[in-house]
């Protein structure tokens, strides 16, 4: 009940698979040696300038490589959470030490932060993201966000990956035991969501299929079981709403309520109107 890219993969892995990972993951431990060092280096040197206390630190990482999660070997390029999350520490004027905020936090609210810590004013920009220094500062009754969007563009090659020519074209970043991370069509885009009461992940494939995937995550933290066929009618509805809305937004459009905010205003002639092909498909096909 997954995307073909998944349902490919070898399980369990094999031995050749395994020792690659095994031997990947120590040497990238070894790899964060020296970003210790550096990090190391960089805190000193603002301590010794006077400069530590007056400076904002942020620190966080790319998607990095799978270790094995669904039988996958190496490049992180799929929906679920083991690749979506990236850690992001901070510290700064203003920021307590030892806090940990569960807020939903996207890459795109890193520019709008360092321009507020600036003190430049927002309003005059048109960024989708919003500024985490309330958060870090610890501010309360901030309105914050209640969903995100996450895409991905698939890549694949033209002809057939020469390590795996069974598959035919469309493929790429095959390992050699012929599973491979990517294809044009693994091109989806989701809505993440968290309230309350729903810790909920909605996705569709760009494909032939318009493949859709949904987790809730209370039940199913490791996004075993896609409950796309299973799950109440109006709430995928409202998700695929959600979903176009998020697509086409800019600036603070991008802000509104989500779907189980109680701000949430849903008509689903909306669904029907000029969206675009790829939601009218959806909504034939699939609602």
């Amino acid at each position: 009940n997954k995307h073909w890219l998944i349902r490919q993969a070898k399980t369990p892995m094999t031995n050749s698979s395994i020792q690659f990972l095994d031997d990947a993951y120590r040497k990238r431990w070894q790899t964060l040696l020296s970003v210790d060092d550096l990090i190391e280096k960089l805190v000193k040197k603002l301590e010794v300038n006077g400069e530590l206390d007056n400076t904002y630190i942020f620190y966080t990482s790319d998607n990095g490589f799978h270790t094995g999660q669904f039988s996958l070997p190496v490049d992180k390029r799929q929906l679920y959470e083991f690749d979506i999350k990236v850690p992001l520490l901070v510290r700064g004027p203003g920021i307590k030490p030892n806090q940990t905020n569960k807020m939903l936090v996207a890459n795109i609210d890193l520019g709008p932060t360092i321009l507020d810590i600036a003190g430049y004013d927002l309003n005059k920009t048109q960024m989708d993201g919003m500024s985490l220094l309330p958060l870090l500062r610890g501010e309360k009754n901030v309105t914050w966000r209640s969903d995100f969007l996450v895409e991905y563009q698939g890549e694949g090659y033209n002809g057939s990956d020469p390590t795996c020519p069974g598959l035919g074209p469309g493929v790429t970043h095959c390992f050699p035991d012929c599973v491979c991370e990517d294809s044009y069509n693994n091109t989806y885009a989701c809505v993440r969501t968290l309230s309350a009461s729903w810790d909920l992940q909605y996705c569709e494939f760009d494909d032939r299929e318009v493949f859709v995937e949904v987790y809730n995550l209370t039940a199913d933290p490791h996004q075993i079981n896609n409950i796309a066929k299973t799950i109440d009618q109006e709430i995928l509805e409202k998700m695929n709403y959600r979903l176009m809305m998020l697509q086409s937004c800019s600036g603070a459009t991008c802000r509104t309520p989500g779907v189980f905010d109680p701000g949430y205003r849903f008509d689903p002639r909306l669904m029907f109107s000029n969206h675009g092909l790829r939601a009218r498909r959806f909504s034939a096909q699939f609602l």
